[in-house]
């Protein structure tokens, strides 16, 4: 299985699963993260917190946290 935060910088990845449950789960959705969507990733900080995606046209800073609750291919 592979999540969002073993993408690399420059890749584009699509959502496959989200896991997580109750407001971490729909905090993640709120950001427009839905399965089907294409996530391309701009950046990633020196310790992998945050990382910064470019969804929908729009940027968006992931915590690590949630990153690994968003399963991509």
């Amino acid at each position: 299985m592979k999540t969002l935060k073993d993408a690399r910088v420059g890749e584009t990845v699509t959502v496959k699963k989200l896991y997580g449950e109750g407001p971490v789960k729909r905090r993640i959705m709120d950001m427009g993260i839905t399965k089907g969507v294409a996530l391309q990733v701009r950046k990633v900080a020196p310790l992998g917190d945050p990382m910064e995606l470019n969804v929908r046209g729009y940027e968006l800073s992931v915590r690590k946290a949630d990153a690994e609750m968003i399963e991509v291919e």
